[in-house]
């Protein structure tokens, strides 16, 4: 294999020790049971540390475990000896060298280099005709470190040898994620060419959808045959809904639909009922024009923007990036970058403002050390771990070096290259948190909001003991409907995380500016003469926040006084003041052509906001509540046998129902028991149950039951476990017992994780704060009244109120005219001045763009 014969016609490292074959092969004896051959489905790594970001490039190059495949730089790799016994590790090192000069100055001619077998991102920084890579790999046997070789073919196991090759030749672990690969993997829709499409009239809006049996609107499918939305039920990207787009294929035989929300100028998300399959249509932007959603035009340059769009751009690209300035970068911690990893920008800002927050900086950098000891065996697939990674890698200046003269000539001595590494690649981090994500798991550009709202959400689900970093965004926002028609009224709360803005238009203060330059570009395209300078909208402040304190007309409005449907007028009031205030500019919109636009706006965000007046007041006298009457719950026919059957297994709870009731803002412990109440049977059902029990004392509580199949226990745990009295099965805490943990450690596991041995040994290593608790556990298992667990009082919504006054220190900007096409960077003030992340350079701002801005971060002012 040509790998191989790369891998084994290098020179030995200079550290190994000179053995005979026997001594290799008696060295090797004793771990040949733990080397492994990796298999189809192994991830295996070998471009990056898994808790750190050092590559084979570092200059303590990488180590790869013979058995596990993860991959570990200089510092950590004894930890993972430690933990784990594995002995046997590969060393990776790529090194870097000034290519040698010809007489006339130049580098000498490009030749075939046969060194370089490492599948390797080259360094970006460095100039490819100066430079020359060699990779060197050797074994190394811990915890002697013992060093083999890898030229010795001949004196190796046959296994060795066939596992170290199958290491060498493997792909990344990434390779799926890259663009070109995405697409490829579907196939084209036999039925795309010549589908059938009935002229029925039907016209879909660009927003409002809702499914036609069961009015969800989420996860909805619009039927390319006959323009019905229908909501789906567990299809390929795994959302949940109650099936009504399949049951309206078996009725009707209408073979494709496209699922709403997807629809950008580069395609959609595809199915195929009768090939099972997400397909490809290649003529889904005709299919799409039948039922009105033109999107046809969209294709006029290669990026999907309209020829006359690409002026306005390019004035916002050049502001926001701070084109034409000269930036100086900054350099050590907390100025690392980090690079695209292509439409990775989303993902890129919002870390860097989350990093900047003295809380999320202590949750997980300040526990490095006991987050990175109990990590799980595989610590690629930890939350708390990965996240940990990147606070460090962010903050501790370790990848954010200024070149230094006397380090360039002393390379240039020894004529080889340490290159300083230029930012960092969240390319594991990325692929951790977007996995279960239909959209962010693609390469395809998102929105900086939403990716926000997942990884509170993610947050919130991995918490850290008692500790959870992201309470500083949580609020309580009290809302009070009116029933038009009584004059009645109801008041309620609910959780958010974020402050949307609408963008008040109508309140631009250059209307005559703006009505001329419509007129003059108008002018220009009719008679093709260059564009003119765009004009934005300059909008007040004052007026977005006007516009967000006014009422608004509810939908569907059911009054509880009248026992019918109403007219209704809601409004929102902060019922606390978070630590930290992210308000969101609505700037998305789409027109009635379903071309996704954007408000190409100008507000003067101010640098202190005041929203103390927002503060909510409760119920006014004179007022008059609405009956607590709750509205009729509706159930389809076809599924109310479902309620009759026993509760679902805990484990199978749907996942997708119980994200889309969380967004709406309930505690997530309240949506997953509503889920798991009404037996999977779609958020809809879920929403009327949590209106039903919204009032109940552990309606926040985590859910608990007694045993698989059994009906579910109304109250909860302290710790969010199974109750006391349901005993784990006595061989598997005999098992976790043998281990060396305690007793009550072993039963407090398995109960959190249903008596499932593998995740309650990972679950042992990432909740390391119980082994302080056992006495109380203890105490707990041998009262007798285990009713003293319900009886506590319930801790409520986490809230950190406080005063409603703010001051900014972070916005983050979009270039291009939506979510799903061009580019976001961040600008944050540290130390007194203004630094701008624009992916991997860092450098001080000149002029920061605080009037362009999308998501803005402020923290509270002490009063």
């Amino acid at each position: 294999m040509q790998r191989r014969g790369a891998l084994f016609g290098m020179p030995g490292g200079s550290g190994s020790r000179k053995m005979a074959a026997g001594d290799i092969g008696e060295l090797l004896v004793p771990h040949m049971p733990t080397i492994r051959v990796p298999r189809s489905g192994d991830r295996v790594y070998k471009s990056e540390c898994a808790f750190s970001y050092d590559s084979p490039n570092s200059e303590g190059g990488l180590y790869v475990c013979m058995n596990t495949f993860l991959a570990f730089g200089r510092e950590h790799v004894e930890r993972h000896f430690r933990k784990t016994g594995q002995s046997v590790y590969m060393h990776l090192k790529r090194h870097v060298r000034e290519k040698v000069r010809g007489a006339s100055g130049g580098a000498l001619p490009k030749r075939r280099n046969s060194k370089i077998f490492l599948d390797l991102d080259t360094d970006d920084d460095l100039n490819s005709d100066d430079y020359e890579y060699e990779d060197e790999a050797k074994l190394v046997i811990f915890p002697d470190h013992y060093e083999i070789a890898l030229p010795n073919i001949e004196e190796l196991p046959a296994l060795v040898t066939i596992a170290c090759d199958a290491v060498l030749s493997s792909k990344s672990p990434y390779r799926k994620q890259d663009p070109d690969t995405w697409e490829n993997e579907l196939p084209v829709s036999k039925y795309a060419n010549n589908l059938t499409q009935l002229d029925n009239g039907v016209r879909i809006p660009p927003s409002g959808w809702k499914c036609a049996r069961c009015d969800l609107r989420e996860n909805l499918w619009l039927n390319l045959t006959d323009g019905s939305v229908l909501c789906g039920k567990w299809f390929f990207d795994s959302s949940g809904g109650n099936g009504h787009a399949l049951e309206h294929y078996r009725d009707m035989g209408y073979p494709l639909a496209v699922k709403l929300g997807t629809i950008t100028p580069d395609g959609a998300d595809v199915y195929s009922f009768q090939e099972e399959e997400p397909v490809l249509d290649p003529h889904l932007a005709k299919h799409l024009a039948h039922f009105g959603i033109d999107m046809l035009h969209m294709h006029g340059t290669e990026n999907g923007l309209r020829d006359n769009d690409i002026k306005p751009r390019v004035s916002e690209w050049e502001v926001i990036q701070e084109t034409g300035t000269k930036l100086k970068p900054m350099y050590g911690p907390g100025y690392t970058g980090l690079k695209n990893l292509g439409n990775s920008c989303y993902l890129s800002s919002v870390m860097q403002a989350i990093f900047s927050i003295p809380e999320f900086q202590r949750a997980y950098v300040g526990n490095l050390p006991r987050i990175f000891d109990y990590s799980p065996l595989d610590p690629t697939q930890d939350f708390n771990t990965q996240m940990t990674k990147l606070g460090h890698g962010l903050l501790s200046g370790q990848y954010s070096k200024p070149p230094v003269k006397s380090e360039l000539i002393e390379q240039v001595m020894k004529e080889e290259h340490k290159p300083q590494q230029n930012g960092i690649s969240p390319r594991m981090f990325k692929a951790f948190v977007s996995k279960s994500h239909p959209e962010f798991s693609s390469n395809r550009q998102q929105d900086a909001q939403e990716f926000f709202l997942h990884l509170v959400n993610l947050v919130e689900r991995n918490r850290i003991g008692s500790e959870n970093p992201s309470d500083v965004f949580r609020f309580l926002v009290e809302e009070r409907i009116q029933c038009c028609q009584t004059r009645k009224v109801r008041y309620t709360e609910r959780v958010d995380y974020l402050m949307q803005l609408p963008v008040a238009m109508e309140a631009a203060t250059n209307k005559d500016e703006l009505i001329a330059y419509e007129l003059t570009r108008r002018e220009a395209e009719a008679n093709r003469r260059p564009l003119p300078e765009v004009v934005r909208a300059k909008i007040p402040f004052s007026a977005c926040l006007q516009a967000f304190s006014e009422p608004e007309n509810v939908d569907d409005f059911w009054s509880s006084a009248l026992q019918a449907k109403s007219a209704g007028v809601k409004t929102s009031r902060f019922a606390s003041f978070p630590e930290y205030l992210v308000v969101q500019i609505k700037k998305f919109t789409f027109g009635l052509d379903w071309v996704p636009k954007k408000f190409d706006v100008s507000i003067d965000m101010p640098d202190l906001l005041d929203i103390n007046h927002l503060r909510a007041r409760g119920l006014q006298p004179g007022e008059e509540e609405l009956p607590d009457i709750s509205p009729p719950i509706v159930i389809p026919d076809d599924s109310k046998d479902r309620l009759m059957n026993q509760f679902i297994d805990p484990s199978d709870i749907d996942e997708s129902s119980v994200m889309q009731l969380a967004e709406m803002g309930f505690p997530l412990e309240a949506c997953r028991k509503a889920v798991y109440f009404t037996g999977n049977m779609g958020a809809e059902v879920a929403f009327n149950w949590i209106i039903v029990h919204m009032e109940e004392p552990d309606f926040a509580e985590p859910l608990t039951m007694p045993g698989y199949g059994g009906a579910a226990s109304a109250g909860a745990s302290v710790f969010g476990a199974t109750g006391l009295d349901n005993q784990p099965p006595e061989e598997i805490v005999a098992i976790i017992t043998s281990m060396g943990f305690h007793r009550n450690q072993a039963i407090q596991a398995l109960r959190a994780t249903n008596n499932n041995l593998e995740r309650a040994l990972d679950w042992i290593f990432s909740h390391p704060e119980f082994e302080e608790d056992s006495d109380f556990v203890i105490e707990m298992e041998n009262n007798a009244n285990a009713n003293i667990i319900s009886e506590a009082k319930p801790e409520g919504p986490r809230v950190k109120d406080g005063s409603g006054m703010y001051e900014l220190f972070a916005f983050i900007s979009h270039m291009g005219t939506s979510t799903m096409s061009g580019h976001y960077v961040c600008h944050i003030k540290k130390e007194g001045r203004w630094v701008i992340y624009n992916d991997h350079k860092v450098c001080a701002s000149e002029r920061p763009p605080k009037d362009l801005g999308y998501m803005y971060f402020y923290r509270r002012i002490p009063s």
